[in-house]
């Protein structure tokens, strides 16, 4: 997801940047020569580095890879990155990407799994300021709204046709950009804003009428979780070809799965040293904002309520399906047009990697999880 306010190409290895390295690495599938040697693993991210991505980072910075025996290298994507598409090109091992884009991509012919569904929850919203009586989608109608495009309109679009709205000709679709500069100018009258991040925008902006920032009070917000339009989003990708013919990938991959599990885990037990990590690697998101991002995704993620975190709920993957096929965008466009392959997904790598972990006495689940009180202060600092 585009949501940070620079756009740069870049790669990041952290592998050097660990706080921790444990001892005792195991030897992996692909490890070569000397006994304990370390299998070079490319995570490809689908943005820049910032707390959308807080558990990789923390899982290199805490050991957790290399106590699996990986030496994983972090890369950050940019603005025309299709993250999907450097693991079919073998660029990457794995990539982080929302479900309903690599949807379009595995019609289009590319052979990729879901192996672990991160976020349970999305974290698209609508939102607009009080004044203009948005409270629900069918409120849409008629109005300025703001739609970032590149495939991140669907649940939008999903939730306004659901709510009857002819979305060619009932309302004005205004081209929005990566930050909130059109909904606070006024030319938007409701913008699309994912919980950790455009949100934060607006609540660390003063407020000229008031001479202090915004406030959640002076904003409506629709949750597609709450309107049933929710589609699920960032999940680990996994090559589907490899997992069904390279047990040494197989492997490989229960081992990513859960050490990337367990860096989410330190995430969620550790906001704030967490926002910390993702700084050091690079971010250059504020104090205040990255530490927000982090909360805020840790409630996509926490608690999980399918079994652990990771595992695919049949229901909401079917959901996100049945809008991929039914929902047209502003250019007459469904996302797909057949029923995905049954290889579009599979709970077998992460269901190995969460018994491990609860062997281990790891809570997977974050049942007794309490968010953060997180306070923003002006322009993120």
């Amino acid at each position: 997801m585009k949501h940070s306010r620079r756009i740069v190409l870049g790669i990041v290895s952290i592998a050097a940047a660990s706080a921790l390295a444990l001892s005792g690495c195991s030897s992996t599938p692909k490890a070569a020569t000397s006994a304990g040697a370390l299998t070079p693993v490319t995570l490809q991210l689908q943005w820049l580095a910032q707390a959308q991505f807080a558990g990789y980072y923390a899982a290199v910075a805490q050991g957790y890879y290399k106590a699996e025996g990986l030496d994983v290298t972090i890369k950050e994507a940019g603005a025309d990155t299709v993250p999907i598409k450097s693991v079919a090109a073998g660029e990457a091992d794995y990539a982080i990407s929302w479900v309903p884009k690599v949807l379009g991509s595995i019609e289009q012919g590319v052979n990729v799994t879901d192996v672990a569904q991160i976020f349970e929850r999305s974290g698209t919203t609508q939102i607009s300021f009080k004044n203009k009586g948005i409270v629900k989608p069918a409120d849409l109608k008629g109005k300025k709204v703001g739609s970032w495009g590149y495939g991140n309109e669907w649940e939008l679009f999903a939730g306004m046709q659901g709510a009857g709205i002819n979305t060619t000709s009932g309302i004005s679709l205004v081209q929005q950009a990566f930050d909130m500069k059109g909904f606070l100018a006024g030319d938007i009258d409701a913008a699309q804003a994912m919980t950790y991040n455009e949100y934060a925008q607006v609540l660390e902006t003063v407020n000229p009428a008031t001479g202090t920032l915004y406030t959640a009070g002076d904003l409506n917000v629709i949750n597609w979780n709450d309107d049933g339009t929710a589609m699920l989003q960032d999940a680990i990708w996994a090559d589907a070809g490899k997992l069904a013919s390279d047990s040494g990938y197989q492997s490989q991959t229960v081992k990513f799965i859960k050490a990337s599990i367990k860096g989410w885990i330190y995430v969620r037990d550790n906001a704030a040293k967490s926002a910390d990590i993702v700084t050091a690697a690079g971010s250059t998101l504020g104090t205040s904002h990255q530490l927000w991002m982090t909360n805020e995704v840790n409630k996509l993620i926490w608690p999980s309520t399918s079994g652990g975190i990771g595992m695919i709920n049949t229901s909401t993957w079917a959901n996100t399906v049945k809008i991929a096929m039914s929902t047209k965008n502003d250019t007459g466009s469904t996302i797909i047009t057949a029923t995905p392959p049954k290889t579009a997904y599979s709970n077998t790598y992460v269901k190995k990697a969460l018994a491990e972990l609860a062997t281990e006495g790891v809570d997977i689940t974050g049942s007794s999880f309490t968010p953060l009180t997180v306070t923003l202060k002006e322009g993120g600092k």
